[in-house]
């Protein structure tokens, strides 16, 4: 044998050692993982709801099958990396960030009330001429509104005529200011001293710029004094009366920064700030209003649009944020599903804090660097609550027989139900019984396996029958059953 043929053999049988060597340290670390793993709990291969703390046999008389812990707990669920990609599941990164506290809101705009002048008669009496049409009208300082006829006015001009007739000084001093308290401007008491003689109609004026914001006159009306004739408001400057969310009251400070957006000027933004906060909710709303105010000189806003509201109230630092569509909202409390790796998913509950824009902060439930599941949860997450239920009734049930050897043994168990299915071949029934006060059981359907010995001959699905249970290795089974008389 040449020397090439010797380190080829020699070659081959390192090979082999070492492929042996592999596939057993490959079997011990298997079984070594296997006998790692904690067993959970057992269940039946036929019928997963149906769990034991220990081993022993379904309710088909099939060996139950033990669940070993894969590293999570009852809230944790692992999907297929196929399912997963089916299901679009996306994540995102816990990280802790300034989050602004932000308040998104609507309003509307309104007249800015220290702008608006309401005008009404100090005397009864008649609008013979009428110089505006119509609401909306533009109308300047001093401009001539209407013309009343008012006998008290006719009175009151012919009163102070005599006392300037008379010299007297008082006289016509107390003349001049019930004038005044008329109504009378001093420009047509200076034309009164002028031409001294009365006017049968007394004129009336505009006191600012504006625009007829109400006009309840009409040329001809006879008018009372407790009725508005009209409304003057000047809408240089505006108002916008915005509604904040009640958990968000506390957020919103007089002086804050405010912008509005209009959707029919796209692209343009106001910028002012918060004027007043109304002491205040809305009983119906629920909503504290807020008072903004906005200088308008091209007058685009307009009283009554709907507008789009952000107040900003400051930001808080070093907070834990997530996208705000990872959080799960139910009645009861707040959670988001965290991707743990490897195709596992555990459900967490967490306390969420403000909220701004897209984002929410996280108080309490999940530390930085965790990943949360932004798309697909709620999925996941309905999988993680149904594998809990479970997992509490089979606690529940696994407490129940625990309790069961200090029951008093003498006492029967006894109960009436109506046969849904008679399986003779496996010693089975299928009834639907009421409740049975002994073992503290509701009315509900279950499989029961019949003692060995006991007949169910004559027994048909239907049929009204008695029992009595006994405990067995693996639950209760049918120790006797009679077929009642109808």
């Amino acid at each position: 044998m040449n020397k090439l043929n010797i380190v080829a053999i020699s070659l081959v049988a390192v090979l082999l050692t070492a492929c042996s060597d592999n596939e057993s340290n490959i079997t011990e670390t298997a079984t070594a993982e296997k006998k790692e793993k904690k067993i959970l709990y057992w269940v039946a291969p036929m019928d997963a709801t149906y769990r034991r703390d220990e081993p022993g046999k379904s309710p088909m008389g099939m060996d139950l099958v033990a669940v070993y812990d894969e590293g999570g707990d009852e809230n944790t669920v692992k999907i297929s990396a196929a399912v997963e990609n089916n299901m679009g599941v996306r994540t995102a990164i816990v990280k802790r960030d300034k989050l602004w506290r932000r308040i998104d809101t609507v309003g509307y705009v309104d007249f800015d009330e220290n702008k608006i002048s309401h005008l009404h008669l100090r005397t009864k009496g008649w609008i013979e001429k009428l110089y505006v049409k119509s609401e909306g009208e533009r109308v300047k300082k001093g401009q001539l509104l209407f013309e009343v006829y008012a006998p008290e006015l006719v009175n009151a001009q012919e009163e102070y005529l005599q006392a300037l007739r008379s010299n007297n000084r008082g006289l016509t001093s107390a003349s001049r200011e019930r004038l005044i308290a008329l109504g009378i401007s001093d420009l047509q008491i200076k034309t009164l001293n002028k031409i001294r003689r009365v006017g049968q109609y007394v004129k009336v004026y505009a006191k600012q710029d504006g625009i007829i914001a109400k006009l309840n006159i009409r040329q001809g009306m006879f008018v009372m004094p407790q009725k508005q004739v009209m409304s003057l408001a000047d809408l240089s400057s505006v108002w916008l009366l915005a509604e904040v969310f009640e958990s968000q009251a506390d957020w919103v400070k007089t002086g804050q920064p405010a912008e509005v957006k209009l959707s029919y000027l796209p692209g343009r933004v106001w910028e002012g700030e918060v004027e007043y906060i109304y002491p205040s909710l809305d009983p119906k709303t629920r909503t504290l209003k807020v008072r903004l105010r906005f200088e308008n000189e091209d007058e685009s806003l307009k009283p009554n649009m709907f507008a789009k509201v952000n107040i900003y109230g400051g930001a808080k630092r070093e907070v834990l944020t997530i996208p705000r569509e990872a959080l799960i909202r139910t009645g009861n409390d707040q959670r988001v599903i965290l991707s743990m790796g490897k195709g596992r998913f555990q459900a967490r509950e967490v306390t969420a804090g403000i909220e701004s824009g897209e984002f929410i902060e996280i108080v309490k439930g999940i530390s930085e660097g965790d990943k949360v599941v932004t798309s697909g949860q709620f999925l996941i997450d309905s999988e993680a609550s149904l594998k809990a239920s479970i997992a509490r009734m089979s606690s529940m049930d696994g407490k129940k027989e625990k309790m069961d050897p200090n029951m008093d043994m003498s006492k029967k168990i006894m109960g009436t139900a109506t046969l849904n299915s008679v399986m003779p071949a496996h010693n089975m029934i299928n009834m639907a019984h009421a409740p049975i006060p002994a073992l503290d059981w509701p009315a509900m359907e279950m499989d029961f396996i019949v003692k060995k010995g006991v007949s169910l001959q004559g027994l048909n699905k239907g049929d009204k029958v008695e029992f009595e249970l006994e405990k067995g290795e693996s639950g209760y089974v049918v120790k006797s059953i009679t077929k009642l008389k109808m």
